[in-house]
């Protein structure tokens, strides 16, 4: 199970990388033949973009993520694995609020995001003896902002390639029974990361958006995939559907003071904005 999660970064990076190169020689071909893609709107722009479009674009994407949680987290050497299903999620309202935003001038761009995430689960199981169970409830603060270029920039398919940093700050309460022993640790920390999205318009008003990242630095490992669904509602807004993966992989040793050791994954709702 550690193996699989140490290489998922990489094969992640492998699958983004061979999705650019596919894409920008779909876009050498339509080019070779001649034929002119039809100047129309694409669902996440409010006007025809294309190679030679300087102007500046920014964008505003405000959701909801109901995520779950996975894995073990835990404090001065006492751990529980925790699970916090989507069904779990629901029946608490225990949900994330999440903001996407990008300011873009030419093939440059400027991504931003940022999580809060409140999540609990009331029956973790300790890795411990002599523990019946534990309670866990996890709040979190994820900002990563970025900077890119745009590779692949056509009608219908857009290819960003982007680095950047996430930043964490992480807070804990662990209360383990019958004892009632409880832990409420935090921690800060940054890692780098590096990744690709990749727009393609399925029609005027459908639009997929796939993306992903991985990297380190404070953590052992931190990457993330999703795709989304959009649907054009108007000429500003856009309706978006989809699913967020997010791993990883903190532990501040030694001392093993604090351990985060977690994937989150969940349905993501929102709009996109186009402000200008």
């Amino acid at each position: 199970m550690r193996y699989v999660r140490t290489t998922t970064p990489a094969i992640l990076s492998a699958l983004l990388c061979t999705m650019m190169i596919c894409s920008a020689h779909a876009a050498g071909q339509t080019s070779s033949t001649g034929t002119e893609p039809q100047t129309t709107a694409t669902p996440a722009q409010t006007q025809p973009d294309n190679a030679t479009d300087s102007g500046w674009h920014i964008s505003a994407s405000p959701y909801l993520w109901f995520a779950g949680l996975s894995g073990t987290v835990g404090a001065f050497g006492h751990n529980a694995s925790v699970h916090a299903s989507i069904g779990d999620i629901l029946s608490n309202f225990e949900i994330g609020l999440m903001g996407a935003g990008e300011i873009r001038k030419g093939r440059w761009l400027m991504p931003m995001d940022l999580m809060w995430i409140k999540l609990e689960a009331d029956h973790a199981t300790p890795v411990e003896a002599g523990v019946s169970y534990a309670t866990v409830k996890v709040t979190q603060t994820i900002f990563t902002p970025g900077f890119g270029y745009r590779i692949v920039n056509n009608e219908k398919t857009k290819v960003d390639g982007q680095v950047g940093l996430r930043y964490w700050h992480l807070g804990q309460n662990v209360t383990f029974q019958p004892s009632g022993d409880n832990f409420a640790p935090a921690a800060n920390w940054v890692d780098v990361v590096a990744g690709a999205k990749i727009e393609q318009a399925l029609s005027p008003k459908v639009l997929v958006t796939v993306f992903g990242d991985a990297g380190a630095g404070g953590a052992n490992v931190d990457y993330q995939f999703g795709g989304l669904l959009g649907l054009k509602l108007s000429e500003k807004a856009i309706l978006q559907a989809g699913w967020r993966y997010l791993d990883v992989n903190y532990r501040n040793s030694p001392p093993q003071l604090f351990v985060y050791d977690v994937h989150q994954s969940g349905a993501l709702l929102g709009v996109t904005f186009n402000l200008k």
